[in-house]
């Protein structure tokens, strides 16, 4: 029997539509706005990522379910409020152009920080970078040659996509195309806890 192939697999919420939609069109409008050698990410690609995994083997699906589902069904629906821009790593050397998250932030992180520990028991190795929500708009390939960045961030400051309630954490794996990446959905952890009024 020949051996399962190792899957690309990451934890993520997935955005609304309407969300997305609005994203892409603030994306079309920077792209008239920035120039530069800017990888564009796919509205319909783009996860509120919580863990990335990278190459995982299948039988680990069931060990990442048997610790983030509990954990998914001990929290409450998170509101979530997709709005304002920012790069990484900063405005000096930007490599990374985003999408920032406000709302309920402090739950959303206290699940995130809830699921490291919990496979970083299983042999999950933590994530050293620090937790910041985001979505991904695009991949800057060189700062060189790249105008109207900041006018463009400045004139988006008060821009938003609009806000949703995260009801699920989903489990995706990714394989990469020639054409783009392509997300499968592996499993979904619904939230089932209802917050009292003064848990907020």
């Amino acid at each position: 029997m020949p051996e399962e192939k190792n899957i690309r697999a990451f934890l993520a919420i997935d955005p609304p539509d309407e969300v997305l939609r609005q994203i892409g069109a603030h994306q079309e409008r920077l792209k008239r706005k920035i120039q530069g050698v800017i990888s564009w990410a796919r509205p319909r690609g783009m996860h509120l990522t919580l863990k990335f995994f990278g190459d995982i083997a299948p039988a680990d699906v069931e060990r990442i379910s048997r610790e983030v589902e509990p954990l998914a069904l001990g929290t409450s629906p998170i509101h979530i409020e997709v709005q304002k821009m920012g790069v990484f790593p900063d405005s000096n050397r930007p490599r990374v152009l985003w999408v920032g998250m406000e709302g309920d932030i402090h739950h959303l992180t206290v699940l995130q920080k809830s699921i490291e520990g919990a496979l970083d028991a299983q042999g999950f190795p933590r994530e050293a970078r620090p937790f910041r929500p985001h979505l991904t708009l695009g991949r800057i390939k060189t700062p060189r040659g790249l105008i109207g960045l900041a006018k463009a961030m400045e004139e988006a400051a008060d821009w938003a996509a609009g806000g949703f309630i995260a009801r699920e954490l989903c489990l995706f794996k990714s394989d990469l195309l020639p054409q783009g990446a392509v997300y499968t959905k592996l499993a979904s952890y619904p939230f089932g806890k209802e917050r009292r009024r003064d848990d907020s």
